[in-house]
């Protein structure tokens, strides 16, 4: 082989390999990039890993529900640790607050460390999520497991660190008057108000309307309330309760009150028309649904048509989720859209 055919070679092999580096490199580059077809940045690698993380404890949250029938308890955590927002002030809402004694304290947080001991297991196993996230999740999870509608949350709220950020005592509604004035410098100051009036107070405070007012009331669909903590609760128990699971006794809103559909509305129009279940608890602020003008048609509506409720229901969720919460990254961090989190063959929400 003369030397003009040896450097032909060594030319031909050298491009061969500079071709092969560039395919190679092209690949390593795919890999990196995003869909949208940009380059990663360290900051969306950690939002990928963040986001599995909560798929998984998404997952865990569904198993505890469906093994511990703790809906009800999920839900009224989440609600106690967001409810007691201030639009104006801007303090209170869901920053995790509701851990620290001071605030278990509050009228109302009865029961309430119970919820925290059950997720206390999947805090310790993804200790990287916050209280906050952790308490709204549940509650998502829990009307998910119940038939609900699916909830389109956002997480990465941050915690509160102390509790000097614990809001006054009072902002949670009450069950039947004399009503506390749920607002000021001292909500726990009884007042002349309606139950409707006492409803707006608290709701309205939290920049919220009556439409989900009344679509968040039909959580009542699931859970109880007990004589022994409520004067409002006229049973210690009744045929649909006193079997459990969980607490023995108390008074339901519906009769399959693990169940998540608009039952509590049909009953509430149904104890109106002289045909309701006397074993069924209707306080003055689920009348207040129907006696108030305003209030009436939402209730009417939803009675009627479940499909309705569930699209409000689900807006208005969200909404008490995000109440007061400040959110890293600011604009939260989604897991919508992933089947078989968990490893346990649920969906997140859409």
């Amino acid at each position: 082989m003369g030397l003009s055919e040896h450097s032909g070679l060594f030319v031909r092999c050298g491009i061969y390999f500079v071709v092969l580096g560039l395919i190679v490199f092209g690949l390593i580059q795919a890999q990196e990039m995003h869909l949208g077809g940009f380059i990663e940045s360290p900051e969306v690698r950690k939002s990928h890993s963040t986001r599995e993380l909560y798929r998984a404890a998404y997952g865990a949250c569904h198993q505890l529900v469906k093994s511990k029938k703790c809906a009800p308890l999920l839900v009224r955590l989440a609600w106690h640790d967001s409810g007691n927002y201030d639009v104006n002030t801007k303090t209170g809402g869901a920053n995790g607050s509701i851990r620290f004694e001071k605030e278990l304290g509050h009228n109302g947080n009865a029961g309430i460390p119970n919820g925290i001991a059950l997720l206390k297991p999947i805090k310790d196993r993804y200790p990287e999520m916050t209280y906050a996230d952790l308490f709204q999740m549940a509650s998502a999870a829990a009307i998910d497991v119940s038939g609900g509608p699916k909830i389109d949350m956002i997480y990465g709220r941050v915690d509160s660190q102390s509790d000097a950020e614990v809001p006054p005592n009072g902002r949670l509604p009450g069950a039947a008057a004399p009503f506390h004035k749920a607002v000021g410098d001292d909500p726990t100051e009884l007042s002349d108000m309606t139950a409707a009036e006492h409803l707006r107070a608290v709701f309205y405070r939290m920049g919220l309307e009556d439409v989900d007012i009344v679509a968040l009331s039909g959580a009542h669909t699931l859970g109880r309330a007990y004589k022994d903590r409520s004067g409002a609760c006229p049973m210690a128990k009744t045929q649909y309760t006193e079997n459990g699971p969980g607490t023995l006794g108390g008074m339901s809103w519906t009769r399959e009150w693990l169940k998540f559909d608009n039952s509590y509305f049909k009953g509430l129009v149904e104890a109106e028309k002289g045909a309701g279940d006397a074993e069924l608890l209707v306080l003055e602020t689920d009348r207040a649904l129907l006696e108030d003008p305003a209030f009436r048609p939402h209730t009417e509506r939803f009675a009627a048509d479940q499909e309705a409720f569930f699209a409000q229901y689900a807006v208005s969720h969200k909404k008490l989720s995000e109440l007061g919460a400040r959110f890293d990254p600011h604009n939260g961090i989604s897991i919508a859209g992933t089947r078989g989190i968990g490893g346990g063959g649920v969906d997140a929400p859409p």
